[in-house]
């Protein structure tokens, strides 16, 4: 899966209909409702906001919209150009100012998918890892056990506390936990505890 991690912008032009296009970050649907509103207020006099959203890589939510375009030519044609390219916690809009010659569904689709191709194009991708999250407590002797982990599998440290004790809170990519998990278990007795805490997606720079 991609994403993004700052706002991406285009501007494409047909038959003086102008649509402007934003890709957005988003991790929740409060962070993609503000990013609309905020493209909304920069572009007051527009005809259409359409938008659509892919957020949560662990339980995908998608949401799309026409904002009063003809059903079906706006927000899924945005919508399904950030599933082709595996965009996953973005918002696109797409802004059209009218340029008074009605481009048809055809047309309309058309110009939509245009504007968010182009958009994605704009952008740099980040690759976003789905992740288990688990927390670690162990005694500094078996230092050795967790660098044999590390070398082993993708570990993705998170948070870190090295006291008398050291915590730590980690993250194994989905495809890799179950072995993970395993290895784990077989070396509990070796650990003060250990836990696994939920999901989560780890951004690669």
């Amino acid at each position: 899966m991609n994403t993004v991690l700052s706002k991406f912008s285009s501007d494409y032009r047909i038959k003086s209909s102008k649509f402007l296009g934003f890709l957005c970050p988003a991790a929740t649907i409060t962070e993609a409702e503000e990013y609309l509103d905020s493209i909304k207020k920069e572009h007051p006099t527009a005809t259409h906001h359409c938008y659509a959203y892919l957020l949560n890589p662990n339980e995908p939510i998608e949401y799309s919209s026409d904002d009063g375009e003809p059903n079906g030519t706006a927000g899924l044609p945005i919508l399904n150009t950030l599933k082709s390219h595996n965009l996953m916690n973005v918002i696109l809009i797409v802004v059209r100012y009218y340029g008074g010659t009605k481009l048809g569904k055809a047309g309309l689709i058309d110009a939509y998918q245009t504007s968010a191709q182009q958009s994605i194009e704009s952008a740099t991708l980040n690759t976003l890892v789905p992740i288990k999250t688990y927390e670690l407590e162990y005694d500094y002797p078996q230092q050795s056990l967790i660098e044999k982990w590390k070398n082993e599998f993708t570990w993705i440290d998170l948070e870190s506390s090295y006291l008398e004790t050291v915590n730590l809170k980690i993250g194994c990519p989905k495809g890799e936990n179950e072995l993970f998990k395993r290895s784990l278990k077989s070396k509990e007795h070796q650990l003060i505890r250990f836990e696994i805490t939920g999901e989560s997606f780890h951004i690669k720079n």
